[in-house]
């Protein structure tokens, strides 16, 4: 009984002394492996002069339109011209028949000729009858007579001159011609209408093209911020004003278009400022009535804190941070606060310095303290050309 018990006394220490050595291994500190620093692509803040832009709606207007209307009655002969066609200033658009016309400027020419007769006639009789009034063979009355008759037909020929260029004139208005240059279009009157003077609708439109008017619209409580348009140069003249002009896609036409002071002005009925912009169209890529946005400048260009687009990270709450590299080559996050996209950088209005290194690729391994090595960050070519 006596050895059983001194033999489970003895297995007790023996399995007390192996978990003791066993816990006392356990127990000793592993060396811990440092993690190797975390390789990102970082950038130094720059600073930029910035102009920042609105993009707003806005509608395509014809430089100049013309409408095509009679100025004398009659048959439409003949259409001269191609519907869409580019026409010139003077080109004949349309014949009206012109008999009718001609045969009143001949009656007006005959009616010259008899008046001038009439004169010739007036004048040789004045003559005489002052020969004879001199030698008394005749009254003083006759002559005041024949001076007042030949002062009349003087005046009835200066009447009929006048009837007959206004007959000339009407002739002429029988070719129509085109006021304007410009691309013209549909016929809104076919060969073979009768036309007056007095019509409502006009014939056909012509509208000039190669320079366009762009016409956007802003809330007027957004005028002051608008003042850049009255500065001056140094010629005391106002600086012309450069405006991007897009597409529904946002992408840029191939166009220059300046923005007009004199076409600013506050629609009554809406409150909104309208902005006039005169844009270069010899491609004739904009027409009449589309619908386009423009790139116009909020005012002139400012000293501004950039960072690329992809270094802006969200926070839960969406706020956005920066990962910035300090000396130690640790990271820490930065809050800041974002203005204007521009191209592909962002404007920081506050929260980060000029010269500060952030992360721009590899921050989704990132931790608060991470040793990073920071690597130069080089632009894509297609970051690069959304950003001119």
């Amino acid at each position: 009984m006596t050895n059983t018990f001194v033999k489970q006394r003895l297995m007790i220490a023996t399995l007390t002394a192996i978990s003791a050595i066993t816990l006392a291994a356990c127990n000793k500190s592993t060396p811990e492996v440092a993690a190797p620093p975390v390789i990102v692509a970082a950038t130094k803040i720059p600073t930029a002069n910035v102009v920042l832009h609105d993009e707003l709606q806005g509608r395509v207007v014809a430089y100049r339109t013309a409408e095509i209307r009679p100025q004398v009655g009659g048959i439409v002969q003949k259409r001269l011209f191609q519907q869409g066609a580019e026409v010139r200033a003077g080109q004949q658009l349309f014949q009206i028949d012109a008999a009718p016309l001609k045969a009143e400027f001949d009656i007006a020419a005959a009616a010259l000729r008899r008046s001038e007769a009439v004169l010739e006639r007036a004048t040789l009789q004045s003559k005489r009858l002052q020969q004879m009034a001199e030698s008394d063979a005749v009254s003083r009355q006759v002559l005041d007579d024949a001076q007042s008759a030949t002062a009349q037909a003087d005046a009835d020929v200066a009447q009929a001159k006048a009837t007959l260029a206004r007959r000339r004139l009407d002739l002429d208005y029988a070719s129509i011609k085109a006021p304007i240059s410009g691309r013209i279009g549909q016929e809104l009157l076919t060969e073979g209408g009768l036309v007056t003077a007095s019509d409502v609708n006009p014939m056909a439109k012509i509208q000039q093209i190669d320079r366009v008017y762009v016409d956007v619209r802003k809330p007027a409580s957004k005028l002051s911020s608008m003042s850049y348009l009255l500065a001056k140069d140094k010629n005391n003249e106002a600086k012309e004003i450069p405006v991007q002009v897009l597409d529904a896609e946002g992408n840029p036409y191939p166009v220059n278009g300046t923005l007009l002071f004199s076409g600013v002005n506050v629609d009554a009925s809406s409150g909104e400022i309208v902005i006039r912009i005169e844009v270069d169209n010899r491609d004739r890529q904009l027409l009449p009535g589309m619908y386009v946005r423009a790139r116009v400048p909020q005012g002139t260009a400012t000293a501004s804190v950039l960072v690329p687009q992809q270094a802006v990270q969200r926070g839960s709450e969406g706020k956005a941070y920066l990962w910035v590299v300090e000396a130690s080559k640790k990271v820490t996050q930065k809050p800041i606060e974002l203005g204007a996209l521009v191209g592909s950088n962002y404007v920081v209005n506050s929260g980060i310095s000029v010269g500060q290194l952030i992360v721009v690729e590899g921050a989704e391994r990132l931790q608060p303290g991470s040793e990073v090595n920071a690597q130069q960050w080089k632009a894509t070519s297609a970051s690069a050309a959304r950003s001119k």
